[in-house]
């Protein structure tokens, strides 16, 4: 059976956070650029459960992954 695929917006629902795109946009706008040598899940913005969240996806490599990495990719993009 496959994995459910889980969107960008869900990934920020289940983090706690706004999710529609106006707040998404605002949440990586504030928070990036995130400098290379920080993991994601190291990131100084981050609950304790935030952080055990995504801790959780990345040792399970599961469902959560595509949006994991996709939300990794956006805190690593400079400012325009």
């Amino acid at each position: 059976m496959d994995a459910p695929i889980h969107s960008f917006a869900e990934l920020f629902q289940q983090l706690g956070l706004p999710d529609d795109p106006q707040s998404i946009d605002q949440f990586i706008t504030s928070h990036s650029p995130l400098k290379n040598e920080t993991k994601l899940v190291d990131a100084p913005f981050w609950s304790e459960s935030q952080r055990a969240f995504l801790k959780e996806s990345i040792l399970e490599d599961g469902d959560w992954a595509v949006p994991f990495d996709q939300l990794n990719e956006a805190l690593r993009r400079p400012k325009k």
